[in-house]
């Protein structure tokens, strides 16, 4: 997916297949919205192990400044790009199991001191407070993106 000013991204949208591509659209749509560049990666902490270490290690010297990623049912992914970045990881619990993402809340929001992860809620609200967190961090750096944050704020206000 490519960026909306063709810049290089400030955020990494990670997710662990393909298939949760449709539950992680809030995040891509809002980030969108809010004119924030960013990029979208496929990587499983368990099915490619070794390109989601890489990715999180290189992921700062390609100007990602915050990693958001969307997980199901044990929701690894989130905690193993925060093992091996310095950078912020927002999680979000996708809710693809039958336990319909609670195994996925509990998860992420469990990881050991010393390695955070942000969670949000759980499925489209969450995704959507994902891009919204991201703008937040990015904006006390990025004066156009603390701006798009306040409009959108400000129309929340007037709905």
């Amino acid at each position: 997916m490519t960026n909306p000013k063709n810049t290089m991204p400030l955020v990494a949208v990670v997710m662990g297949s393909k298939s949760d591509e449709p539950l992680m659209q809030p995040t891509l749509d809002m980030l969108q919205e809010l004119g924030i560049p960013f990029e979208v990666r496929v990587l499983s902490a368990h099915r490619t192990p070794e390109m989601t270490r890489e990715y999180a290690m290189k992921a700062q010297e390609h100007g990602i400044e915050v990693m958001i990623a969307g997980a199901g049912a044990a929701a690894h992914l989130p905690g193993v790009l925060a093992s091996w970045t310095m950078l912020p990881v927002i999680g979000v619990p996708l809710p693809t199991s039958d336990l319909k993402g609670m195994d996925s809340l509990l998860a992420m929001v469990q990881m050991p001191g010393g390695v955070p992860v942000a969670v949000v809620a759980i499925g489209s609200a969450g995704a959507r407070n994902a891009a919204l967190l991201a703008a937040q961090m990015l904006g006390i750096k990025h004066a156009e993106i603390k701006e798009a944050y306040v409009a959108h704020r400000k129309r929340l206000a007037q709905e």
